[in-house]
């Protein structure tokens, strides 16, 4: 067979080679002197394998094809498989043939018949990792930390059959630790990352920059750590520098609690009726030292109202308008800030409406309770007086009402009065006066009652 022959083996081997039965075809190596690392390729490479050798020196290779027929041996290089050349010297013996002398960083070819086998021999004693330290670089940055690297760990370079340049990864581990957000729990939680390098030498290493203070551990790679010669190097504490955080708004839902309050109709968001009470968190990492939540009137918060220098802020809003807040955190020298998103608080105008009948005493729950129908009322003092004068409630809560008792017993059907003085959140006064009727069904005459008898 000639050589030019592979220029078309190689094409159809890319379509044709996975579908082979190479189950017979059996590679040893001899002389070795530690395990030889089989690494599985990609499939478009077009190679069955990547054998990593400790050394090539005086190794050899054996290939029992299973078959009576002789093996043919080609190796390549860069520029793949269409330019293989046969070896000569291959011993034969039986279905085993021999490859005496193997050099590494090269791709072999071994042709029983119309099976082909395809596979990369890496002389790793060539690439040998090394490693005497790392360090920070020093360099302070938001997004990204620096290691510089005392070691070298070059990229092992491989070509697929058709001339095609890939690095088999070392799978060197870059160990260091950081922060996570847990929703559930609401807190940053440590955890351990791990950052696979492909090779290294004098550069630098670029990461993520970690959330907490933390060292680096460099160690690897792969091969040495199968040939249990594992290095390993450790720099000295990292010192976080970026920040970051998550915030959450909460308000007691008054609307559910506080039945009479007026829907203003608009979203469920955050405000509605004032006084309003909402809470604001911030959950931080290690390095955010300074807090600030601004208060604006625009969404752009180009004219800021309030600043809290604080951490979380409890806040009453008693006044009609929409409020955006938002959350600045910062480490000590100012260079990173983390913002949160942009809370919109909605605070309705007033209303207070005022009914003019109720029914204590005969069904419960249904309409037996005196109550005001507000909203955003933070001023609020109503006394009901019967027809003589007397005082029978008086209350300074609008989601109070009076249940038709006086001295813990109900009063008798009839017409009661109230006044009332409000201030609204929009700064509306309210003077408010005029009568209730106590309506209770007459058993006797099978109809309703309002007659005000004397107490």
């Amino acid at each position: 067979m000639k050589i030019s022959k592979y220029n078309l083996l190689i094409l159809a081997a890319m379509v044709m080679l996975w579908c082979q039965d190479l189950s017979a075809g059996k590679v040893n190596f001899e002389g070795v002197s530690q395990k030889v690392i089989e690494v599985k390729p990609e499939k478009n490479t077009g190679l069955d394998a990547i054998f990593v050798l400790y050394s090539a020196e005086e190794v050899a290779i054996s290939y029992d094809s299973s078959q009576s027929e002789p093996s043919h041996w080609y190796r390549y290089s860069n520029l793949g498989g269409g330019y293989a050349e046969e070896i000569a010297g291959i011993e034969q013996s039986g279905s085993v043939s021999v490859l005496k002398e193997v050099q590494g960083d090269m791709g072999y070819i071994i042709e029983t018949g119309d099976n082909r086998y395809y596979f990369w021999v890496v002389d790793y004693s060539k690439h040998r990792m090394t490693l005497d330290s790392i360090e920070n670089s020093g360099r302070n940055d938001c997004g990204e930390a620096e290691l510089i690297v005392f070691g070298y760990g070059d990229d092992i370079k491989y070509f697929t059959i058709n001339g095609q340049q890939r690095v088999l990864s070392r799978e060197a581990s870059l160990i260091y630790n950081s922060l996570e957000w847990n929703e559930e729990a609401k807190m940053w939680q440590q955890i351990e990352c791990r950052k696979v390098l492909d090779s290294f030498s004098d550069q630098l290493i670029i990461m993520p920059a970690p959330l907490c203070d933390t060292e680096f551990t460099l160690q690897g790679d792969k091969f040495l750590t199968t040939w249990r010669e594992e290095l390993s190097a450790t720099s000295d504490v990292y010192r976080a520098y970026a920040v970051d955080a998550r915030t959450e708004a909460v308000q007691q839902n008054v609307e559910e609690e506080k039945s009479n309050i007026i829907s203003s109709g608009g979203s469920s968001g955050l405000g509605g009726s004032a006084p309003s009470d909402i809470s604001f968190y911030a959950y931080v990492t290690d390095a955010v030292i300074h807090h600030e939540w601004q208060m604006a009137e625009d969404e752009g918060f180009e004219n800021v109202i309030y600043r809290f220098n604080q951490q979380d802020l409890d806040y009453t809003f008693d006044e009609e308008g929409v409020y955006y807040l938002r959350y600045i955190g910062s480490n000590s020298d100012g260079g990173c800030e983390v913002y949160s998103d942009t809370y919109t608080v909605n605070i309705g105008a007033s209303e207070l409406k005022c009914p003019n009948a109720f029914s204590p005493g005969v069904t419960e729950g249904v309409n037996d309770e005196w109550k005001v129908g507000y909203r955003s009322i933070i001023e609020f003092d109503c006394t009901i007086f019967n027809r003589w004068g007397v005082e029978m409630c008086h209350f300074t809560d609008p989601s109070m009402g009076w249940d038709g008792k006086y001295k813990g017993k109900l009063v008798k059907p009839g017409v009661y009065y109230y006044v009332i003085r409000a201030k609204g959140a929009d700064g509306k006064i309210y003077k408010m006066s005029g009568d209730i009727n106590i309506i209770r069904f007459n058993e006797h005459s099978g109809g309703s009652s309002s007659e005000n008898e004397e107490m």
